[in-house]
C-alpha cells in the first residue's frame, strides 16, 4: 500500500472526543444540547460554537498537543472549550477551583500550560497563579451561569470564536493526548493523570452500557465539570449519544430540586452527600421530581441507610454505583439498579470494558470475604503520570494498575469497597475500616452525616473517632452513639470519642475532606473539649 493512501485511510478512521460532537449535530442538528442560564444552544449550534472556537484558538498560538488550563465553575462555554480544544488536538487541564494560588501555580507550572481559562469567580486567582514562572501566556475569560461584566486585561470568549463556523479539521488520532487530569493529592502532590482520546471514549461506551444511559436522557450537569466524574461521564456521553443536558455552576439541594422540576430531568448524578442534603432540604417533598428516572451516585461510598431512604422516597428512580477514579477515565465497577438492595453498599462488579481482582501484596487474588487491594487492566486506563515515570512504575506494578482502595469480594464476585489504604484506621493494634463504623451510626435515626477517622491517642495510637451532624430538630448525645455501636460492634471498632459539628467539609465535586477533619481537629480546642468530655482528662 503506498503512503499516499495509507494517509488517507487514517484520516477517514479518525476518531477524537472532538469528532463525537460533529456527529451527534449530523444526526440531530435541532435538537437541544445544552442549556446553561439563558443560553440554549442546539446541537447544530453548539458544534458551529466549537467550530469557531477551533479556528480561533490557533490565532493565541494554541495547537496540537499544547496545554490550555480550565479554572471555573460550570458553564456552556467550559462545556464548547471542551469539544473544541479536543477538535484541535490540543491538552484540556481542568483545575479544581478550590485550590489557592499556589496550588494552581503548581498545576500550571506541571502541566506546561500555555492559556488559563477562568470564569468569573476565580478572575483574581488565575491572575495571581499564573503570575508566577509558568508558561501560561494569556488568561481567557469564561462567561458563566449568570450575567457579569468582563474583567479588563483578558481575551474574551466572544473574542475567539471566528466568523467562519464551518467544519474544522485537524488531524487528531484516538491515541494522541486529550487531557491530564491532576489527582487530588491527598498525600503528596498531585500527579497528572495523561488520558488519551481513546482511554476516555472507550469509557464513555461503558457508562453508556452499563449505565443504561440513551439519546432520550435529559441530563442534569450540577456537579463541578473540572472533576472526571461530571466531566466524563455524563457529560460526554451526552453529547455522544444526541442527548440533552442543562449546566449549572450551583450544585445546591434547593437549586438542583427546581432545576429537575423545571426542565424535565431524568438522569442525575452527585455524590452522597448531594443526594443526602437533597433528602433533608424542605423542598423535597414540595418539588415536583416525577420526571426522574435514572439516578447515579459515586466519589464516594453511599451509606446503605440513606441509599434505603431514596429508594423509599423516590420509588420510581433506578440508581447506579459507578466506582471509579481519575486514573481509568474514571470509571471501573458498576452496581446496577436490579442489585441495589440484594448488594446494598457494594460497588458492583467491572464496567463492560474493565478487568478487576482484588489482591493480597503478592498479586494473588484473595479469598471470599478478604481483605485486599483493588487492581485493574483497561483501555480506560491513563497512559501515566506526566513526567514521573517513577510514580507511574509503581501504580503498574505487576502488570496492573494499583487503585489504592481496599476491597473485600462475595461468592458472586461483587466487589465491596472497604476504605481508602490511608482511611484504614490502626487502633490497639487492630485494623478498622472506617466505612463499617460509618454504616453502623448511620442507623441511628437522628444522624444526618458522619465521618469517622483516625486521630492521634497515647494509648490507642489511633483513637476510633466519630464526627457526627445531627438532623435538624433532632438531639443526640456521645453516649447514645458509643452504646449503639457496642452493641454490635467488637470493642476495638466502637469510637472511642464523638465530636458533634454543624457540617463537614466537602469539596465541590461533594467528596468528603477526610483529611481537613484530621487536620483540624488534631490537636484543636475542639479535641481538647472533647478529649476533656470523654476521658476526664
Amino acid at each position: 500500500m503506498n503512503a499516499d493512501i495509507g494517509v488517507t485511510i487514517a484520516k477517514a478512521r479518525e476518531h477524537s472526543i472532538g469528532d463525537l460532537l460533529r456527529r451527534s449535530a449530523a444526526r440531530e442538528p435541532s435538537k437541544l444540547a445544552l442549556s446553561c442560564g439563558a443560553v440554549r444552544w442546539t446541537f447544530a449550534e453548539l458544534d458551529a460554537i466549537c467550530n469557531r472556537l477551533a479556528r480561533g484558538l490557533p490565532g493565541l498560538g494554541v495547537g496540537k498537543g499544547d496545554r490550555l488550563a480550565v479554572l471555573s465553575r460550570n458553564s456552556h462555554a467550559f462545556a464548547a472549550l471542551r469539544f473544541a480544544v479536543a477538535r484541535i488536538g490540543a491538552v484540556l487541564v481542568p483545575i479544581n477551583f478550590m485550590l489557592n494560588p499556589d496550588e494552581i501555580n503548581f498545576i500550571l507550572k506541571s502541566s506546561g500550560a500555555r492559556l488559563l481559562a477562568t470564569g468569573p469567580d476565580f478572575v483574581e486567582a488565575a491572575r495571581a497563579a499564573s503570575s508566577k514562572g509558568c508558561a501560561v501566556e494569556k488568561l481567557i475569560w469564561l462567561p458563566g451561569e449568570d450575567p457579569a461584566a468582563q474583567p479588563a486585561g483578558l481575551t474574551s470568549f466572544d473574542d475567539l470564536l471566528d466568523a467562519d463556523s464551518s467544519l474544522f479539521e485537524a488531524s487528531v488520532d484516538s491515541r494522541d493526548l486529550a487531557q491530564i487530569v491532576y489527582t487530588s493529592g491527598t498525600e503528596s502532590l498531585p500527579k497528572g493523570a495523561m488520558l488519551s482520546h481513546e482511554a476516555v471514549m472507550w469509557q464513555y461506551v461503558s457508562c453508556i452500557i452499563d449505565g443504561g444511559m440513551s439519546a432520550d436522557d435529559k441530563v442534569l450537569h450540577a456537579l463541578p465539570l473540572y472533576h472526571c466524574a461530571q466531566l466524563d461521564v455524563f457529560l460526554g456521553p451526552q453529547v455522544y449519544l444526541g442527548a440533552s443536558g442543562v449546566i449549572t455552576g450551583k450544585p445546591t439541594a434547593d437549586n438542583i430540586l427546581a432545576l429537575i422540576q423545571a426542565h424535565g430531568i431524568t438522569c442525575f448524578f452527585a455524590p452522597p452527600t448531594i443526594w443526602i442534603a437533597m433528602l433533608r432540604s424542605p423542598n423535597f417533598d414540595k418539588s415536583d421530581l416525577s420526571s426522574l428516572q435514572k439516578g447515579y451516585y459515586g466519589a464516594s461510598i453511599m451509606p446503605v441507610e440513606v441509599l434505603l431512604e431514596l429508594q423509599r422516597r423516590l420509588p420510581n428512580v433506578k440508581f447506579w454505583n459507578f466506582y471509579g477514579q481519575t486514573e481509568i477515565a474514571p470509571l471501573a465497577t458498576v452496581l446496577t439498579p436490579e442489585d441495589q438492595l440484594r448488594k446494598a453498599g457494594s460497588a458492583g462488579k467491572p464496567a463492560i470494558n474493565v478487568e478487576t481482582r482484588v489482591v493480597n501484596t503478592a498479586m494473588e487474588d484473595v479469598g471470599v470475604g478478604e481483605i485486599g487491594e483493588i487492581v485493574h487492566r483497561s483501555p480506560h486506563l491513563l497512559s501515566g503520570y506526566y513526567n514521573d515515570p517513577v510514580k507511574t512504575a509503581a501504580a503498574f506494578a505487576g502488570g496492573w494498575f494499583h487503585s489504592g482502595d481496599l476491597a473485600t469480594v462475595d461468592a458472586e464476585g461483587y466487589i465491596t469497597v472497604v476504605d481508602r489504604v490511608k482511611d484504614m484506621i490502626k487502633s490497639g493494634g487492630e485494623n478498622v475500616a472506617s466505612r463499617e463504623v460509618e454504616e453502623m451510626i448511620y442507623k441511628i435515626p437522628a444522624i444526618s452525616e458522619v465521618a469517622v477517622v483516625g486521630l492521634p491517642d497515647p494509648h490507642w495510637i489511633e483513637a476510633v473517632t466519630a464526627i457526627v451532624v445531627v438532623k435538624s430538630g433532632e438531639k443526640l448525645d456521645e453516649d447514645a452513639v458509643i452504646t449503639h455501636c457496642a452493641g454490635s460492634m467488637a470493642h476495638f471498632k466502637v469510637p472511642k470519642r464523638v465530636i458533634f459539628v454543624d457540617s463537614l467539609p466537602k469539596n465541590p465535586s461533594g467528596k468528603l475532606l477526610k483529611r481537613e477533619l484530621r487536620q483540624r481537629f488534631i490537636g484543636g480546642e475542639t479535641l481538647d473539649k472533647a478529649i476533656q468530655k470523654n476521658f476526664g482528662a
